[in-house]
């Protein structure tokens, strides 16, 4: 969540922020309208509560002076109905304010480029060599190997299901293993997390409110389907105040996620690349605010050099404004190379949400005595169903068979 009273101090500039994410003008001045009303309210109710406690100590001395303590009283009843009354609207309208600012999103790094979408986005780096083929090239789903079986998806479940079997399968849970302990190699520690969520965690990572048509609710309970691990492993630690020399915490899990993707209609309709459920392996991160900057480095380059021990080409992109998530304030994605479908694809998605997850989940360390927001960053390592299609397209032979990176060999 944004800092509310950073707003109250310094509107026109956090205002500025939000506006180049894309948050319009009639949101912000009605944040603003009610964050300075909030603001005087509460400055009323502290000069009552003030004369109030100033009244309280005057009654011992009335009392030993023999005066008459009735209009004393008096007085002092009355400021502490005024107080009531005060603290009921002060709440109304803190509530409110919090109920808008959560539906606001994070502020970008000013580094972060402008721009409208993700056409706007800057390639910062191209890494691995393509591959060539002396045949044409085909889309995973149009490979005649029986790994991918949609149909029999579409029958289980709906459309944007799909089962996998044989070989695919097999490799799918060997992708999840190589990840894993890829991962735990670069200092990640490995949990496994419930696949589902209440609506408190899902508010700390910034899914609730503001996408919950997004989700997948299970009904007559307080819990969904989960979106992203980084649901799970980023709230393990919701409202707790971590001992500082424990930081960084770098987390790494496998889960599947389950996504509506309401937002997507008419997007990639044709094999893997948006499913309503698929496998990912995620890392996340809780630092120091003066670390955050170095592990999102570590992070990036972990995934990075994962697509490069598979031998899978990618580049790395800088998101634009537009293009930003709602909790990032700066993200690099992480782009396949896909020859079958002879562009770049999204596999990996990395950010830093600096304090405004942990704002909203209440995950602080301690420096001394003082009590500090942390820095949260989580990152794909990977989609492990574009890893899989990505492997199908990239090593696939004439008679469309695929063959397997060797990193994978001993996971088959």
């Amino acid at each position: 969540m944004i800092d509310v009273r950073l707003l109250q101090k310094d509107f026109e500039n956090i205002a500025n922020s939000l506006e180049r994410k894309g948050v319009e003008q009639e949101v912000l001045d009605n944040l603003k309208a009610i964050s300075e009303e909030a603001k005087v309210k509460r400055q009323e109710m502290e000069n009552v509560t003030a004369e109030q406690n100033k009244l309280s100590k005057e009654f011992g001395r009335y009392k030993k002076e023999g005066l008459d303590i009735a209009p004393l009283q008096a007085n002092i009843n009355e400021l502490k109905a005024q107080k009531q009354e005060m603290e009921e609207e002060v709440r109304v309208l803190e509530e409110k304010l919090t109920s808008i600012a959560l539906g606001v999103p994070n502020l970008p790094d000013a580094n972060v480029p402008d721009g409208a979408d993700e056409e706007e986005n800057v390639v910062l780096e191209t890494i691995g060599e393509k591959p060539t083929f002396d045949f044409e090239p085909k889309e995973h789903w149009d490979l005649d190997n029986g790994w991918l079986d949609f149909e029999r998806g579409v029958k289980l479940a709906k459309s944007r299901f799909s089962a996998i079997k044989g070989q695919g399968a097999r490799l799918e849970r060997a992708l999840i293993n190589y990840m894993l302990d890829f991962n735990r190699q670069r200092g990640f520690e490995e949990w496994y997390v419930p696949f589902m969520a209440n609506s408190n965690t899902l508010q700390g990572t910034g899914q609730l409110p503001k996408f919950e048509d997004d989700l997948f609710k299970i009904e007559g309970e307080d819990l969904y389907l989960i979106p992203t691990a980084e649901v799970s492993l980023t709230n393990l630690y919701n409202d707790e105040i971590v001992p500082a020399e424990e930081l960084p915490l770098m987390l790494t899990s496998y889960t599947p996620c389950f996504r509506k993707e309401a937002g997507s209609a008419g997007r990639d309709t044709r094999g893997l690349i948006r499913q309503h459920q698929f496998d990912k392996v995620e890392m996340v991160a809780i630092t120091k605010q003066e670390e955050s900057e170095e592990v999102f480095e570590k992070m990036v380059s972990c995934a990075s050099d994962l697509l490069t021990s598979l031998g899978l080409a990618h580049q790395k992109v800088q998101l634009c404004t537009g293009d930003l998530g709602f909790s990032a304030a700066v993200t690099i994605d992480l782009e396949v190379w896909l020859p079958g479908q002879n562009k770049y694809r999204e596999i990996s998605s990395i950010s830093n949400t600096r304090e405004f997850q942990a704002r909203r989940a209440k995950i602080r360390y301690k420096d001394g005595k003082k009590n500090i927001l942390a820095h949260t960053l989580n990152g794909s390592s990977l989609a492990v169903g574009r890893t899989l299609l990505a492997i199908m397209e990239n090593y696939q032979q004439e008679d469309g068979t695929v063959a397997i990176p060797e990193v994978l060999k001993k996971y088959m």
